[in-house]
């Protein structure tokens, strides 16, 4: 009797492990954004080519929809390129280690939403005040944060800031001059 009892509890012991491991399995985990979920990164921006060009900028993802928001200090007062480039990679002096820009679909390069093309990467200008301070706000849905598209995750990719201005027209680079800060986009 005892041995059968024995052997109840652990065929029902052994049951349960079963169905729990079973129920584990079952659950998936969900890595897409959902309504309320919100993810960001902080980047901060280095100085290069000899300017003392600095900043930060936060990607914040809420759904669909990706919102940066930078301050910069330390450049020349007037109008200065942003952009994306393809390496989150800031390694040399001058910035170039970070690539071209950012451009996943092939496009010319030209103003953000230009029917006639424009890279990923092509963010647009801002204007640095009297001091050297500048600061951009710009929201996109054509941009994740570590999502499966690669036409779209902005992740592993840089920032710089130019020295000049975008003029929207010259291929690939819109004529903004040399890279005066950088910044990787990394978690």
């Amino acid at each position: 009797m005892a041995n059968k009892n024995l052997y109840i509890m652990k065929t029902s012991i052994y049951l349960l492990a079963v169905v729990f491991t079973l129920s584990l399995l079952s659950c998936k985990t969900n890595n897409s954004k959902t309504d309320n979920s919100e993810s960001s990164v902080q980047v901060y921006l280095n100085s290069k080519s000899g300017s003392s060009a600095v900043g930060e900028v936060t990607f914040s993802q809420r759904q669909d929809t990706v919102y940066l928001s930078a301050k910069i200090k330390g450049l020349t007062p007037g109008i200065h390129a942003f952009h994306l480039h393809e390496k989150a990679d800031c390694s040399s002096d001058d910035g170039k280690s970070s690539g071209g820009h950012w451009n996943p679909t092939a496009q010319p390069h030209g103003k953000w939403g230009s029917e006639l093309g424009y890279h990923r990467g092509d963010v647009g200008n801002f204007k640095a005040d009297e001091n050297g301070d500048g600061i951009i706000e710009f929201k996109t849905t054509e941009w994740c944060l570590d999502c499966e598209d690669p036409k779209m995750n902005i992740l592993g990719k840089a920032i710089i800031v130019h020295q000049g201005t975008d003029d929207f027209i010259t291929q690939p680079t819109g004529d903004a001059g040399g890279r005066v800060s950088c910044g990787g986009i990394i978690e």
